[in-house]
């Protein structure tokens, strides 16, 4: 079997905004560090995504010494940014927030920083934080050891091969990049698809198990540069994978170690 190399690391710090490209990340229990660690949400408490607010795609991100600055942004120019720090909000206040079923404990960042998220979007939404220690299990049909995540919508980590993208564009009119997928590692060699069928595996020093494919929904048909929603690649992926009326691409991992991993590990299925 051809080698598999890890070529991309993302990490998206809060959900359904843009992500970010990294170098090296290091694995923790819910996830990369800094993923999914923020989210928006409404008046009632609920999260927010680019599913109902596909506006949330003009928002890209950038981490460095201990800040994330955000730029929104039209017909790629920054019309206005903020930044925030990583470190825990100085809010004590706890908020009640809900992601799917899940009900979880979240902190306000700042209201100012709500205020810009809500002109910008036009709706009224807060920025939270969900803080490490604040529990999330991950669906109790395939935890393996308790296994918790951080904000994303079901699991720690997806894991998508850069063949099972070249294999998807060959089918489209317009090829898609592979942002539309919103993976934390992408793999260069193997077959289309090869992913599905993994259980055990590695990426450097670090064991994972493949825990269940991904399915994908219409937050794949958001062009993550203008916002607009599109028919594809969600049509085509519907003709040929889908499984008992549900869509899937990529493989969804938890972790069973701590560490780092970076660009150029080799990723070696069991």
């Amino acid at each position: 079997m051809a080698q598999l190399i890890l070529t991309e690391i993302w990490i998206y710090p809060v959900k359904s905004l843009g992500g970010i490209p990294l170098e090296k990340a290091s694995v923790m229990g819910k996830g990369l560090e800094f993923d999914r660690r923020w989210m928006l949400i409404d008046d009632e408490g609920v999260f927010m995504t680019q599913r109902v607010n596909p506006a949330m795609a003009l928002f890209k991100l950038r981490i460095q010494e201990g800040w994330i600055s955000i730029s929104y942004t039209k017909d790629g120019k920054i019309i206005s940014s903020c930044e925030f720090s990583i470190s825990t909000p100085t809010s004590d206040k706890w908020i009640a927030a809900r992601v799917w079923n899940d009900d979880v404990k979240v902190l306000e960042v700042e209201p100012e920083l709500s205020k810009w998220f809500s002109h910008h979007l036009q709706t009224s939404c807060k920025l939270v934080a969900f803080p490490e220690e604040k529990p999330r299990p991950v669906d109790p049909r395939y935890k393996l050891n308790n296994e918790q995540v951080s904000l994303a919508d079901a699991y720690p980590f997806l894991i998508i091969g850069q063949s099972s993208l070249d294999d998807l564009n060959k089918k489209l009119v317009s090829p898609v990049p592979m942002n539309r997928f919103r993976p934390n590692f992408v793999f260069r060699g193997g077959e289309p698809y090869g992913e599905d069928r993994w259980r055990d595996l590695s990426i450097g020093k670090i064991p994972f198990v493949a825990v269940k494919k991904s399915e994908r929904c219409v937050l794949t048909t958001v062009n993550q540069d203008t916002a607009e929603k599109e028919a594809e690649p969600l049509r085509t992926l519907s003709g040929y994978r889908k499984i008992e009326n549900k869509v899937y691409f990529g493989q969804n991992l938890v972790t069973l170690g701590h560490g780092e991993v970076a660009i150029g590990d080799p990723v070696i299925p069991a």
